[in-house]
């Protein structure tokens, strides 16, 4: 059931504000999935790196919760500098935290660096993309973040309606292709070969942080498009190689792109001009952001759509 959407300015101008209109997209389509939402945004090209860490679960138990935070704050950032990174700047929320820093290494040895880290996942890690992601409709979570002052060039985002797995953080969407910087993905439906690409994957060295298939296509399309391939090219070879019913939408630094299965039954509408291009499950999220009588169209079964800023 859940709702996606996404929309990425065409004129590439950084300044647009990226994280209002994406709440009130994903506002429109609660009644899609109000256990939790999730917001993957791109501020456009920085020198520095950032990341999003994930210090607990918001049904957290521990009567030291509070005391236990500060601690893992305090060991991320002593492993990040051990690693070489060189921080800028930290933000904080309750159950996470937001590092900028410089790096010339292997962002991979950063990660897993910071996941030594008891109770602690990163969620995203790149020079422009930006994950959050909590329990709550999507003005809960934006108002929790601060995210309708969030300026940037593209995002989706993802409202869930938890059916298979846990209402967590762990468990909501979007992915990060981990360890792939600014690759992510939301998805609405099923992959069918989800355990098998997913031994594939790790037998070629990848890791997973959840159960999900949206993270399963997530890496699949930056293992892909870290082989050479584009990633519309990636995404045609995904209707190929992934079975099931599903839409998906992935997003990486400068480009956004949706695919629909051979089947087409998940449903996502779409609109474009030469100002933006916006899409959704329903028509109703899209009408959120645009003043103007509107058109929109169904992409058909078997489409890949890509665009760049």
């Amino acid at each position: 059931m859940c709702g996606i959407a996404g929309i990425i300015y065409r004129n590439g101008d950084p300044d647009r504000q990226v994280g209002r209109d994406l709440t009130r997209m994903l506002q429109a389509m609660k009644h899609r999935g109000p256990d939790s939402t999730g917001f993957a945004l791109y501020r456009g090209e920085r020198d520095s790196f950032v990341m999003h860490v994930k210090l607990s679960e918001p049904g957290d138990t521990d009567p030291d919760l509070d005391q236990r935070v500060e601690r893992q704050r305090g060991q991320v950032e002593a492993r990040m500098r051990a690693a070489g990174a060189r921080i800028e700047e930290v933000k904080a929320t309750p159950r996470t935290m937001t590092a900028v820093f410089g790096f010339d290494g292997d962002l991979k040895a950063i990660a897993d660096a910071v996941e030594r880290v008891r109770h602690t996942e990163v969620l995203s890690l790149g020079r422009s993309l930006e994950i959050v992601k909590d329990l709550g409709d999507a003005e809960t979570v934006s108002e929790e973040y601060g995210l309708g002052d969030y300026v940037g060039t593209h995002a989706i985002g993802h409202a869930r309606m938890a059916t298979e797995s846990d209402v967590d953080i762990a468990n909501a969407h979007p992915y990060w292709a981990y360890p792939f910087p600014d690759v992510a993905v939301v998805h609405n439906g099923q992959l069918t070969n989800f355990h098998d690409w997913r031994r594939r994957l790790q037998r070629a060295g990848h890791r997973f942080q959840s159960e999900c298939d949206s993270e399963i296509i997530a890496v699949y399309l930056a293992e892909r498009m870290a082989g050479g391939l584009s990633l519309d090219e990636a995404m045609h070879r995904s209707l190929e190689e992934l079975d099931g019913v599903f839409t998906y939408i992935c997003v990486t630094e400068d480009s956004l792109g949706v695919a629909k299965d051979y089947l087409g039954a998940k449903p996502l509408v779409l609109y474009e001009d030469d100002e933006l291009v916006a899409l959704a499950s329903e028509e109703i999220a899209i009408r959120q952001v645009l003043d103007r009588e509107i058109t929109t169209h169904d992409p058909y079964e078997g489409e890949v759509h890509v665009w760049t800023r």
